[in-house]
C-alpha cells in the first residue's frame, strides 16, 4: 500500500466527501437512543487470507449447491470463481460491455451485486444488478436488475446473454445502491439509494420518501412468476398509491443488506450524509426516515415536522468513527461460537466492528483484530460475503478504483 495511514485515511475521507456535504441543517437528537458503545470484552478477530488480485471486489456469494466455491463480482462487470487463491482465468460472467463507462477510480456505478437462486442447483438461475446507459436525457445511468443462466455445459461458465427484469433511471453517478438477497420466502430483495445528489435533492420530501419512487427504498419481487415478476400479495403497499414492489423506505444508501439465516431479521447498513451512518433492522412496510432523519438525528426539520412514524436504527456511529458504513452479516457459521449471533460490518474506509444484543439493546464493540494496533486495516473494506457453511468473508481493496486488481478477500475468524 502507497503512503503511511494516516494518507489512507485522509485519501478515504476524501474519496467519500461528495457523500458528506455539509448541509448547513441543525441536527436534533430524538427519542432514547437504543445503542451503548464499549470496548469488546475479550474476543479477537483473526484474518485468514483466501485469494488476492481481484479487480475491483465489490460482492461475494456462494451459490448454494454443495461445491463450497465463492464467487466475487468485480465492479468493472465480471464475476469470478476464487481458485486456488486466484480469481478464475476466465470470469463466470462478463458483461463489461453492458454497463456505463467505468473508470479505475472511486465510483458508485458498475456491477454492485448479484445472487443465486435458492435452487440455483436445480434451476441454474441467478440475478445481476448493474448500472447501464441512461435511457433519459438527463440522467446519468439507470440500475438493471437481470436474470441469467449458467451453462448446460460448463458448471464453471454463464450463459453471457440475460433477460432484464427491472430498469430504473438513476438521476446522479452516486447512490446507486445496493445488491440482491433471497429471503426463506422465496422472494427476491433489493436495495436502491436516493438517487444521489446532497440531502436527497430529487423531488419537494426527496425519494427516499415519495411511495411513487423505487429510489431509496428495499424491495420484495417474486421472480418464480409473472413477467417480468410478479408482486407478492403480501407487500404492504398492494393496493394503495405507491409502488407495489416497496417492502420499505427511507433509505439513503443501503450498502449491504443480509438475512441471519436463523431469525430471518433482514439486516442493513446504510449510508449517512454529514454526520451518522447507521444499522437497521428492515421490517415490512416501515419507514426508516431518510431524509428527514439520519440515524437518531433529524437532518430535515421542516419534512420531520410534516409527521410521520420514523423508525430509529439499531445503531449509529458518527465520522469522527468513520466516513462510510459497509454492512455485514450475523455469524451461524459453526467454527467460531465466539462469534455467535454477532453482527460484523464495518466503516468502508479503515475499521471493523460488530454488535450483538444485550437485553432490549444492541452494543457495538471494535473489533479487535491479532497484530493490528488500533484495529485500523490500510485497505478499504468494500462488502462482506458468506460460504455455505456461514462462515463470513470480507472483500477489500488495496488501492481505490473499480478496476484495478488490488483486491483481497478474508476469511474472519475467532481466536
Amino acid at each position: 500500500m502507497k503512503g503511511n495511514l494516516q494518507a489512507v485515511i485522509l485519501a478515504a475521507a476524501l474519496a467519500m466527501a461528495a457523500c458528506h456535504q455539509p448541509s448547513g441543517t441543525d441536527h436534533q437528537t430524538t427519542g432514547n437512543d437504543t445503542i451503548s458503545t464499549k470496548d469488546s470484552s475479550g474476543l479477537t478477530f483473526k484474518l485468514i487470507k483466501v485469494a488476492d488480485s481481484l479487480p475491483g471486489p465489490v460482492a461475494l456469494e456462494n451459490a448454494h449447491d454443495g461445491t463450497g466455491r465463492l464467487f466475487v463480482g468485480g465492479q468493472g462487470g465480471a464475476i469470478w470463481i476464487i481458485k486456488n487463491g486466484k480469481p478464475s482465468r476466465e470470469p463466470f460472467l462478463d458483461i463489461r460491455r453492458s454497463l456505463v463507462h467505468m473508470e479505475d477510480k472511486y465510483m458508485d456505478v458498475g456491477l454492485l451485486g448479484f445472487a443465486f437462486h435458492p435452487d440455483y442447483k436445480h434451476n441454474g438461475r441467478f440475478f445481476v444488478h448493474y448500472s447501464a446507459p441512461p435511457r433519459i436525457k438527463g440522467y446519468d445511468n439507470k440500475s438493471v436488475l437481470a436474470e441469467y443462466h449458467v451453462s448446460t455445459d460448463n458448471p464453471d461458465k454463464a450463459v453471457p446473454t440475460g433477460k432484464v427484469l427491472l430498469i430504473v433511471d438513476q438521476p446522479e453517478e452516486n447512490h446507486n445502491g445496493g445488491n440482491i438477497v433471497f429471503g426463506k420466502d422465496g422472494y427476491l430483495y433489493m436495495g436502491f439509494g436516493d438517487g444521489g445528489g446532497q440531502g436527497d435533492k430529487h423531488g419537494t420530501i426527496g425519494n427516499g420518501q415519495d411511495l411513487n419512487q423505487l429510489l431509496g427504498k428495499i424491495i420484495r419481487i417474486d421472480v418464480n412468476h409473472g413477467a417480468p415478476y410478479k408482486i407478492p400479495p403480501d407487500n404492504p403497499f398492494v393496493g394503495k398509491k405507491a409502488r407495489p414492489e416497496i417492502w420499505a423506505y427511507g433509505m439513503r444508501m443501503p450498502w449491504r443488506i443480509s438475512f441471519d439465516s436463523k431469525t430471518g431479521e433482514l439486516f442493513c447498513g446504510d449510508v449517512g450524509q454529514d454526520t451518522y451512518e447507521e444499522v437497521d433492522i428492515i421490517e415490512k412496510g416501515l419507514n426508516y426516515g431518510w431524509r428527514a432523519m439520519e440515524g437518531f438525528h433529524i437532518y430535515d426539520t421542516v419534512l420531520y415536522n410534516r409527521g410521520g412514524d420514523f423508525i430509529r436504527p439499531i445503531a449509529e456511529y458518527k465520522h469522527t468513527t468513520g466516513v462510510s458504513i459497509t454492512g455485514g452479516f450475523v455469524y451461524r457459521g459453526s467454527q467460531y461460537p465466539a462469534m455467535e449471533g454477532k453482527y460484523i460490518f464495518a466503516d468502508w474506509a479503515f475499521k471493523v466492528f460488530y454488535l450483538q444484543q444485550e437485553g432490549d439493546k444492541w452494543a457495538m464493540h471494535d473489533a479487535h483484530f491479532e497484530d493490528k494496533k488500533d484495529n485500523v486495516f490500510p485497505f478499504r473494506i468494500n462488502s462482506f460475503g458468506q460460504g455455505e457453511d456461514g462462515e463470513i468473508y470480507m472483500v477489500t481493496q488495496n488501492d481505490v478504483g473499480a478496476l484495478n486488481h488490488s483486491g483481497v478477500i478474508y476469511k474472519i475468524t475467532a481466536l
